[in-house]
């Protein structure tokens, strides 16, 4: 089977992370695999450039009139970017300024089109996460919020809605998710897919695994002594999915709240260029590291992964944290309650309420002060990663799903 994925980078992490780890998987299969990305950055041979050169005339003019900007020509010809035609294309993410969502009719008539969604841009006029609007179900038009990303100068969402619906209609298209909730989501909207399914993405155990918490500490000039938070994401201030605001809040109230004598948390922010809180003793910044080995070393150095978010769908650095055998708190938005369980004895963390700073600090409070919890969440927590998130049962999940699409 030749396989051809669809991203906007061949860059680690996030989305574009799970694509390049499948790339792999899928040749470690034995099939053909190729990544046509749009910005790509290596010069790997399997990468291949799909170019996003616009048509600059027409493209203004769409982004005039508040239009999502499809006209990127070289879309046309994908499938004749691999040396030899895919049985399967599957996308991930098409937002990023690179692909003409009108070429899916006739792409999918030629083959077999999976779109693997980890947003929601593709339900929607323009947004990747519509918060708490539920325009998305019905047609959007009056925006609350065009500066959401994929940003927009004047509201043409009801055009765009509408543009997508006639789109899907002519289009044979099969649809998978990381969560039951994004999936969920799917069957609300204007999308109805041949088949669907909820394929959740893992991460490389080789890589993430539990491992020697002083040795990691000791590498990156972290305390001993300090208990240690991590929270990782991409421009961790400015992120307009993340809630650095709260996280702030709730690590402040911990160390005011903290038992006197005891060591106050160090929160390590991954993601962020150094400066996250200049002033703060309390905060240590990391830049963004390419290297999958030095970030899983980053995790091992933590005692509690921290996620505070607004709006996410099935983040990989939760999955990573887990992998590693770190408790999770984190924010109950999107799919992240299919990932952390709170209860029982497969429990690998707490959940708490999004924008609730205290309720975090209350959580984070609680695991700090509790070695022997802490130590059966983080058990729990490496073999959920080893049951469930393991990105060798996500390439085969979706490669047993390629063959019955064929048939």
């Amino acid at each position: 089977m030749n396989i051809l994925q669809v991203s906007t980078s061949d860059r680690r992490g996030g989305a574009e992370g799970i694509a390049l780890a499948l790339r792999d998987g899928y040749a470690r299969a034995g099939h053909g695999s190729w990544l046509a990305a749009g910005h790509p950055s290596g010069d790997d041979p399997t990468i291949l450039e799909l170019s996003a050169k616009r048509q600059r005339v027409r493209s203004a003019i769409d982004r005039y009139r508040g239009r999502e900007e499809f006209r990127f020509p070289a879309t046309r010809t994908l499938l004749d970017l691999p040396p030899v035609r895919p049985d399967v294309v599957h996308a991930h993410n098409l937002h990023g300024w690179y692909f003409d969502l009108r070429t899916l009719p006739q792409l999918s008539h030629e083959t077999n089109v999976v779109l693997t969604m980890h947003d929601s841009w593709l339900l929607t006029g323009h947004c990747a996460h519509s918060f708490a609007c539920e325009r998305w179900q019905s047609g959007c038009g009056s925006c609350p919020d065009l500066a959401t990303y994929p940003t927009l100068a004047r509201d043409g969402t009801a055009a765009n809605w509408q543009a997508k619906a006639r789109m899907y209609r002519d289009a044979r298209l099969h649809v998978a998710a990381p969560s039951q909730w994004l999936l969920s989501r799917v069957s609300e909207s204007m999308l109805t897919p041949l088949s669907s399914r909820v394929i959740p993405n893992g991460v490389d155990l080789a890589t993430f695994s539990p491992g020697d918490k002083q040795a990691a500490r000791l590498a990156l000039g972290i305390p001993l002594d300090r208990p240690v938070l991590l929270f990782a994401a991409a421009g961790i201030l400015n992120n307009p999915w993340k809630d650095w605001p709260t996280l702030r809040d709730a690590v402040a109230h911990l160390a005011q709240t903290g038992a006197p004598g005891r060591p106050t948390p160090l929160l390590v922010g991954l993601g962020e260029e150094p400066g996250l809180e200049a002033s703060d003793s309390d905060v240590l910044s990391l830049r963004y590291l390419d290297d999958p080995a030095a970030v899983a070393s980053v995790y091992r150095a933590a005692d509690i992964y921290v996620h505070a978010a607004k709006a996410d769908t099935f983040p990989t650095t939760v999955l990573e944290a887990l992998a590693c055998g770190l408790p999770v708190v984190a924010t109950a938005v999107g799919g992240i309650p299919e990932q952390v369980t709170t209860e029982g004895p497969d429990a690998t963390g707490v959940l708490v309420p999004s924008g609730d700073a205290r309720a975090m600090a209350e959580a984070l409070g609680t695991l700090l002060a509790d070695d022997g919890r802490r130590e059966t969440l983080a058990a729990a927590a490496a073999a959920a990663a080893r049951n469930r998130f393991d990105i060798g049962m996500t390439t085969a999940a979706y490669l047993s799903w390629f063959e019955e699409i064929q048939c």
